[in-house]
């Protein structure tokens, strides 16, 4: 992998491609022949940690709205909906991956990938972008992995 930026979530480093865009919903993007690719970001793989299951409920050809909620995944940590991350067409599902999604937790930005999508790519984040949003974010997952979202 090339360049890396590095986010410290407590002890533990969280590295993004810095030639990889990135979504607010944790979600990497990498063009790939004219689409781009999505997965779990670093960050979103530490707070889940150890995935085991994926479903994904998209299929290529679809047309997906920002935000639709398009599969589920579940960890040692957490059972959670998934989202678009922008509007677009499917054009594939990493089918391996629904198989055995292990490779989102050993090769997160490689054989990790979940699916691509024929979109624009615009509002995707450069990497400085999307640690300014950690920073944000990660005082609010503090809150709630203490329990304290409310305080």
């Amino acid at each position: 992998m090339s360049e890396t930026q590095t986010f410290m979530m407590g002890e533990y480093e969280a590295s993004f491609p810095v030639e990889f865009r990135y979504a607010k919903n944790h979600m990497w993007a990498k063009e790939v022949e004219h689409n781009w690719r999505f997965g779990l970001s670093a960050y979103a793989v530490r707070l889940l940690q150890d995935v085991y299951f994926l479903d994904l409920t998209i299929e290529p050809g679809m047309n997906l709205q920002l935000r639709q909620e398009i599969g589920s995944i579940e960890s040692k940590k957490a059972e959670s909906s998934l989202y678009s991350p922008v509007a677009g067409t499917v054009t594939q599902i990493n089918e391996d991956l629904l198989d055995d999604p292990t490779a989102i937790n050993l090769d997160k930005y490689g054989a990790g990938w979940m699916f691509s999508l024929d979109c624009t790519g615009e509002d995707l984040l450069p990497v400085v972008d999307y640690m300014e949003h950690l920073n944000e974010a990660w005082e609010i997952a503090q809150r709630i992995i203490k329990g304290q979202a409310n305080a």
